[in-house]
């Protein structure tokens, strides 16, 4: 010992405290700097994201300004004055992103303003017939009509689609009467305010289509396609992580409920497939207001059928949530158990992808093709799956006597894997006959078959994922000599067994819908008209 204070001295490099400062980021910059760089790469990655949309960025804004020159001129503004504003406004709310849109929005724009106009311009004249004293009454009484029976007539079920339309019935009509009534010439200022709205509605049309023009119908196409591939890639990823999985790594139960899988990305694509249903009918209803186009060349192209295949689409895609929703549950089947059905699982779950993704490169192609190769292959694979559960049935279920198979010939899943309840009640029963020679051993630890039923417990409760572990806790608490949780332990193997059933009946479910999904698509292909090609 030297005499001097022992000290415990800490070196942090002024990298890392640097690093850990409040207001730092990883790439060096602090406070408000560091917001504004990580906001401009945000924006960057959403405008890289889908190009279109800086595209329609920029169409808005040359809209606008050509319609801005009217002002900026004198000799427009001369002519139609300050009724001009209207040419503006009409941009802003008629532009939409696709063509198809436009048009929509531009007919409900023009129908509603030409009804207003007229309905303005007859009822002007009439308040004008009755004097000066009820005029005001007679606009008002129209003003609070017009406003009512518009809104009323909006919320009717089969005139939901121009909702837009009775809408610029209403502050249309409100407007000129108004404007109207104080400027002195009804007539004047309904006219030069709908040759306002005609300019900025053409702008707006003649902008949208021959400046990078965005149609609806193909936006429907791909999206209708990504679907496909979405679906198809979730079903191999869901199956191959459930015959891979053996139950050591399940994720959080928070996770699990706010359906949080970084690790899943395909399962995030198919859960957006599922919410997909109002944009597709959305962008049909657009697309049938475009003319012929790019590879749609023909008029009344059948739109409606692709929100009939997307419906078909999302009917299998409830499956594939339901497989993923046993891969993730509480209750899950003995790793080994799995590996038994493995070869014929996976066969079926790559061949419905197969045929999946299949159907979606004919949409995206644009051809028809026969396939009958492919539902082949997967009714056969289908077939072997439900052959081999019910001929290993038995495995299934907690209380089975092993059927006797030795004069068959071998199949692949003729051997019987080691059972769990079996060696419980081995061991149970090898307990209770040598019952009578315990007060000899001269050791108290018990046989060596026990300790490996225990081992074998611990990680059958490890592949349950907790679950009956507080059942298989009291089992070893009591040392495996009480008898009374045999009936709660077969009951336990049972179900997390018949997890298994359940996984295999959903997957024989998706190869069922998948029928109709070929034959919507079948439908949409001849009422399309796609190349046909043989197969």
């Amino acid at each position: 010992m030297s005499g001097k204070r022992s000290s415990i001295q800490t070196n942090i490099s002024p990298a890392a405290t640097k690093s850990n400062l409040p207001g730092t980021s990883k790439e060096g910059g602090s406070g408000p700097f560091s917001s504004c760089k990580a906001w401009l790469w945000s924006v960057w990655d959403f405008a890289k994201e889908d190009s279109n949309r800086v595209k329609f960025a920029f169409k808005v804004g040359l809209a606008v300004l050509l319609v801005s020159f009217l002002i900026l001129f004198r000799a427009p503004f001369d002519i139609l004055g300050t009724n001009i504003i209207w040419s503006i406004l009409t941009v802003a709310v008629m532009f939409e992103y696709t063509v198809g849109a436009t048009f929509n929005r531009g007919f409900n724009r023009a129908l509603g303003s030409l009804l207003a106009g007229i309905l303005a311009i007859a009822v002007a004249q009439l308040a004008l017939q009755c004097g000066r004293v009820t005029e005001p009454i007679i606009i008002g009484t129209s003003i609070f009509l017009i406003g009512a029976i518009a809104s009323f007539m909006k919320l009717w079920p089969s005139l939901v689609p121009y909702e837009y339309g009775f809408r610029v019935i209403l502050f249309t009509y409100c407007l000129i009467i108004v404007a109207g009534y104080r400027m002195g010439n009804p007539i004047r200022t309904a006219m030069d305010r709908l040759y306002s709205i005609a300019i900025g509605g053409l702008v707006a049309v003649l902008v949208n289509v021959l400046v990078f023009p965005i149609w609806a119908g193909e936006q429907l196409h791909k999206e209708l396609v990504d679907s496909f591939n979405s679906v198809a890639d979730s079903l191999e990823e869901c199956v191959k992580k459930y015959l891979e999985d053996d139950g050591l790594d399940h994720p959080e139960f928070s996770r699990t409920v706010m359906d949080e899988f970084p690790d899943e990305p395909d399962y995030r694509r198919c859960k957006s497939t599922l919410n997909s249903s109002a944009k597709l009918e959305s962008l049909a209803i657009s697309a049938k207001w475009e003319p012929p186009h790019g590879r749609f060349r023909h008029f009344s192209y059948p739109w409606s059928e692709y929100v009939k295949v997307g419906a078909a689409l999302r009917y299998c895609a409830y499956e594939v949530m339901a497989l993923h929703g046993v891969l993730h549950s509480e209750i899950q089947a003995p790793y080994n158990l799995r590996l038994t059905f493995h070869s014929e699982i996976h066969e079926a779950a790559t061949h419905a992808a197969e045929l999946v993704r299949s159907l979606g490169e004919d949409i995206g192609d644009m051809k028809r093709t026969l396939k009958t190769s492919l539902l082949k292959k997967l009714h056969s694979s289908t077939e072997r799956l439900q052959l081999a559960i019910a001929m290993h049935s038995y495995l299934l279920t907690s209380n089975f006597d092993p059927p006797d198979r030795s004069s068959e010939p071998l199949t692949k899943l003729s051997y019987d894997p080691p059972s769990l309840l079996t060696e419980f009640v081995s061991c149970g029963t090898e307990k209770n006959s040598n019952h009578t020679n315990q007060n000899e051993t001269s050791s108290g630890t018990p046989p060596q078959q026990t300790e490996s039923y225990h081992e074998m417990m611990r990680n059958q409760s490890r592949r349950l994922h907790s679950w009956p572990s507080m059942e298989v806790d009291a089992f070893e608490e009591e040392g495996g000599r009480s008898m009374e949780f045999l009936p709660r332990m077969r009951a336990f193997e049972s179900t997390a067994a018949l997890s298994l059933a359940n996984f295999t009946s959903l997957l024989v479910e998706f190869v069922a819908r998948l029928d109709r999904l070929v034959e919507a698509v079948d439908e949409l292909s001849k009422m399309a008209e796609f190349k046909h090609e043989g197969v």
